[in-house]
């Protein structure tokens, strides 16, 4: 696992003393309080309600959800529990579906489960740690590469949390922004506020201001006037899943930056893990997009902020084509006007 340094100071995700330690991101920015799940009904909870949140976040919250859940099994059932942990596994892949890290993090600590011999559980404890540590890395090189992209003299508009809070650490869009800091090109830093949960302005400012990245906050409403005054040339931005044919699903808000970037000559770039990649749908209609209650739009904070009467729609993700992408950048490296035939080349096996 690659050591922090002076702009990767946040784990938000942590195994210690034999147990999951999360950081409860709903309390962020005023209160650092960290919650204990011990079974996998309390980890999908946890994953379910925001308390982490992020795709490859919630994959490798989930691959150390599957730990626990054999650790119980086992102490209850010594004698068949391998068979009884299908249903853990079922509670933590329901708990949010649109994210596909969570789907590929279990189905690798499926096969590990397989193939592991006495000591399954030890095995499955190994397991997540290696997913966790490879994300880290994934990150590390994500950055890297599309650091490599940025000019020296450019500022960028980020959008939702894309840091070390929704990964294992570093970030992914955040990731390309700490490199591309530590270089010196970046001459600012701007972040989408991202309605309704406000991750911009409570995660994702809380999180640079920590590492001592300065960044300005703006209404999601501001994007379009920012790019037409000139202030940033890239949007970088995360995803929660890209199909096979290069539409990314992300955080709802991200199709709008896509079609303003275009309109304004603004790069936008993808910067998210081969994990991923969901090369099993041909396209983002494929998609199952998640919507969440309408409480989190009509009310701030526990307060309603709408007026009685009023209802709300909530989709909480959205579907941005391939051809609105100017780079997708991964571990492996920068693929420009992603599509089909381009993305082959990451499928797993090529």
């Amino acid at each position: 696992m690659i050591l922090e340094n002076d702009h990767d100071s946040i784990r938000a995700i942590r195994w210690e003393d034999n147990r999951l330690c999360l950081l409860d991101q709903r309390r962020l920015p005023f209160e650092e309080h960290n919650l204990y799940p011990d079974d996998a009904a309390a980890v999908a909870t946890a994953i379910r309600d925001m308390v982490v949140r992020g795709a490859p976040a919630i994959g490798i919250t989930a691959a150390y959800g599957v730990v626990l859940a054999a650790r119980q099994r086992q102490a209850q059932s010594p004698g068949d529990w391998r068979g009884r942990l299908d249903e853990d596994i079922g509670v933590l892949a329901a708990a949010r579906p649109t994210a596909v890290n969570l789907r590929w993090a279990l189905e690798r600590m499926q096969a590990r489960l397989a193939a592991a011999g006495a000591d399954a559980v030890e095995s499955l404890l190994e397991a997540a740690r290696c997913i966790h540590a490879e994300d880290i890395d994934a990150n590390h090189r994500i950055g890297d590469h599309g650091a490599g992209l940025i000019r020296a003299g450019d500022a960028v508009l980020t959008h939702c949390n894309t840091g070390s809070l929704a990964t294992g650490g570093y970030g992914t869009a955040l990731g390309v922004i700490r490199s591309a800091w530590k270089s010196g090109k970046l001459t600012g830093v701007y972040a989408g506020e991202t309605r309704p949960w406000l991750q911009g302005a409570r995660l994702t400012a809380w999180e640079l201001a920590r590492d001592r990245i300065p960044a300005t906050l703006i209404t999601d409403s501001a994007a379009a006037y920012l790019m037409h005054q000139r202030r940033v040339q890239w949007v970088i931005v995360g995803a929660d899943r890209v199909t096979a044919n290069g539409d990314v699903i992300n955080k709802i808000g991200t199709y709008n930056l896509a079609i303003n970037c275009r309109h304004h000559g603004i790069g936008f770039m993808v910067a998210a893990p081969c994990s991923t990649l969901d090369f099993s749908l041909a396209s983002g209609q494929a998609v199952e997009i998640e919507e969440r209650g309408a409480d989190e739009v009509l009310s701030l904070g526990g307060v309603r902020i709408a007026a009685p009467g009023a209802t709300a729609w909530n989709p909480a993700f959205d579907i941005t084509p391939a051809e609105l992408v100017d780079f997708l950048v991964s571990e492996r490296g920068v693929i420009g006007a992603p599509d089909e035939v381009k993305l082959a080349a990451w499928a797993p096996g090529a």
